[in-house]
């Protein structure tokens, strides 16, 4: 979508098209204008609905009451476009809740009307987000309710004049990944699934988790504007000089150098175990740590209680709470702390923990979803010695986190020359993309193979 709130200045050459889309709603065509711009070299489309109910001009991305009407109109503008502009594509791969009605308007609607070529992948990010409505939404965008509200195709599981945007994608896509091994399993229980597992099981052949990357231009402590000080895994010096800004930054104690900083860089929401969060303020204080955190809340009550604390040590030499979100102090926090607390209660991938470690920074991570395919214990024989990477838990409680900080703590203090040897092979581990876009292009090849092979048949 053209949402009115995009970083326009990561856009270069945007411009409109001489052309106009119409797309059904409602019972009615709508005209949507159509622009083309270049986001990091890539051309990009973007969609204007000449809509009434300004459906991306709202001032955010999502949250909004209709949100189930604004993106099942954009992802069948989506498909008129390809249409329109007679594209071929092998592969359509849609994100999350907001595109999974593309699967079955593709099927239904557009396969019938000769965009064929395709055959669909889909992947879900967090199975918490689901995209449920009362059935009779769903023919807003022009998909036969009564035909797709059964349990085989887009009811949802746990009530039966709904239906689920997510289970529908499951259903109708070719390919259904997810974000990490861990989680593709976990989701497949009930507890991890969020009324979805039985849908996910009746489809496992084609569910896969493959772990997310990270951006390593856009994180990398050897060229990161954002730092006092720039260093790599063969230069490590300047990651103090990072910590002693911070502290400055902060008004926090610089009296003791080896003073090991712990860093929290969150959403504050239960997802992220915020009890644990809370808890690891005071037992890294108890432990003669320092701590800083740096996140808000959605949660209203949560964000009032994080607020308490920050006001609570507001003067404190040793512990500091920024309840806000700010990318450069973000990119200080990962330079300038020892380790970075990730207690999460569940974490389909989770990207702190590998940016954690890309700038030396030691994880101390809760056995979950991605978590436990990025982060291995130190202290785990089962673990070839390489890949382990820092300190982890299993039990979401103080005595589980403690056991796993103390021991970062121990390790920090009575092994100097060890622990540096642990930040630089932390800082060398490959969290970039290759490795997941090449299972994704793998999977996409055989998605197409299929394709053609039936298509012969």
């Amino acid at each position: 979508p053209k949402y009115d709130c995009m970083q326009y200045e990561s856009i270069k050459d945007m411009k409109a098209l001489d052309v106009v889309v119409e797309s059904y709603f409602d019972g009615r065509l709508y005209k949507n204008k159509i622009w083309t711009g270049t986001v990091e070299g890539l051309p990009v489309y973007f969609i204007e609905p000449q809509h009434p109910g300004k459906f991306f001009g709202r001032g955010q991305l999502y949250g909004e009451h209709d949100d189930f009407k604004r993106f099942s109109f954009f992802s069948r503008v989506a498909l008129e476009l390809l249409l329109h502009a007679e594209k071929k594509p092998d592969i359509i791969h849609c994100h999350d809740w907001q595109t999974a009605f593309v699967a079955p308007l593709y099927w239904d609607l557009y396969v019938p009307k000769g965009l064929d070529s395709a055959r669909i992948c889909f992947t879900c990010h967090n199975f918490e987000y689901q995209g449920t409505a009362p059935a009779s939404e769903l023919t807003s965008c022009g998909l036969d309710a009564y035909h797709l509200n059964r349990p085989d195709r887009m009811q949802d599981n746990s009530a039966n004049d709904r239906i689920n945007s997510v289970k529908g994608a499951i259903v109708f896509s070719n390919i259904v990944t997810t974000v990490s091994p861990t989680y593709a399993q976990e989701v497949r229980t009930a507890q991890g699934g969020k009324g979805l597992h039985a849908t996910i099981n009746s489809h496992s052949k084609k569910f896969v988790g493959i772990l997310n990357g990270i951006d390593t231009d856009a994180w990398n402590p050897a060229s990161d504007n954002f730092l006092k000080v720039q260093y790599s895994a063969s230069d490590i010096e300047g990651k103090l000089e990072n910590k002693e800004a911070l502290r400055r930054l902060l008004g926090l104690s610089s009296s003791e150098i080896r003073r090991p900083l712990v860093g929290c860089i969150t959403r504050l929401v239960p997802q992220k175990g915020v009890h644990l969060i809370r808890h690891a303020i005071y037992r890294t204080l108890e432990l003669g740590g320092q701590f800083v955190l740096l996140g808000s809340s959605p949660v209203p009550h949560i964000q009032r209680e994080f607020e308490d604390i920050r006001n609570h040590f507001q003067n404190h030499e040793h512990a500091r709470l920024v309840l806000k979100y700010d990318e450069a102090l973000s990119h200080l926090i990962y330079a300038a702390s020892d380790m970075l607390i990730i207690p999460s209660i569940f974490e389909p991938c989770g990207l702190t923990q590998m940016i954690a470690m890309r700038y030396g920074s030691i994880p101390i991570a809760r056995k979950t979803g991605g978590l436990n395919d990025s982060v291995f214990d130190v202290d785990d024989d089962t673990i070839p010695d390489q890949f382990r990477n820092g300190f982890t838990f299993v039990t979401a409680d103080e005595q589980g986190f403690n056991n796993a900080l103390e021991r970062a703590f121990n390790y920090y203090m009575n092994n100097a020359e060890t622990w540096k040897e642990l930040v630089q092979k932390d800082m060398n581990i490959d969290f970039s993309w290759d490795s997941s876009a090449s299972q994704y292009e793998e999977l996409y090849d055989k998605a197409v193979l299929r394709a053609r092979t039936a298509s012969r048949s």
